[in-house]
């Protein structure tokens, strides 16, 4: 059973989502403040993390930095704004996606069963097929392990960075819009905010080097050959 971990200081909108998610097979652990939900994820760590930005004592983001020091596990951000503020600083800090609130569960779902997907791509032991390997100056992608270096040294990536540097990496030079984006790495049907790709293409670019993705503007991004 996938264990969630839900924090959310609103406790009629933390009991309804808790109940909602149990009825399409979740198992849903709930804390109310930011230090309790760290405690707990500390205590196991979840499959999931789904974490309101304006957490007290600790706010969300704040959540996301620690978690992202000790594992890559998929985390949703939940939010009542839409200040392109809250939705950046979030997904900066390691976030994989963000939810506006009101949501529909269903949507949420969707959300969450398209981040335990990226996750389930990447599996840290089991049979690898024969791999391939693509070089592109300093950096490695084995397409097998779907392991990433950059001048011989492993880069620790999440599964959505990961997903998304294959793709790049699948069509070296060629232009690839944010909706496409959205598409195959979020497995957004239709729609999706665009600041998703571009702050992680930017994270991306910290770790694998600035001018290896290409902006064009008006398109997309690509991957320098």
């Amino acid at each position: 059973m996938t264990d969630v971990l839900l924090v959310e200081d609103d406790p009629l909108l933390r009991e309804a989502t808790q109940l909602s998610l149990k009825r399409y097979g979740y198992q849903v652990r709930t804390a109310a403040d930011g230090h309790a939900g760290l405690a707990q994820f500390r205590d196991r760590a979840p499959d999931v993390a789904l974490l309101d930005v304006m957490l007290p004592r600790l706010d969300g983001v704040s959540v996301v930095r620690r978690i992202r020091e000790v594992s890559r596990l998929p985390v949703l951000m939940l939010s009542a704004r839409t200040d392109p503020v809250d939705v950046v600083l979030g997904l900066e800090a390691g976030a994989d996606d963000y939810l506006t609130k009101p949501y529909d569960v269903p949507v949420l779902v969707a959300r969450i069963r398209a981040a335990l997907r990226r996750t389930a791509d990447f599996p840290e032991t089991g049979p690898r097929e024969e791999s391939t390997l693509l070089q592109f100056d300093d950096l490695t992608v084995d397409t097998a392990s779907m392991d990433i270096h950059r001048a011989g040294r492993l880069l620790e990536l999440t599964p959505t960075e990961r997903r998304l540097v294959l793709e790049f990496a699948a069509e070296p030079g060629i232009v690839l819009s944010r909706t496409t984006l959205l598409n195959r790495v979020w497995d957004y049907a239709c729609g999706g905010d665009p600041r998703v790709v571009d702050v992680h293409v930017q994270r991306l670019r910290a770790k694998i080097g600035h001018s290896r993705i290409v902006t064009v503007r008006g398109f997309g991004y690509k991957l320098a050959p």
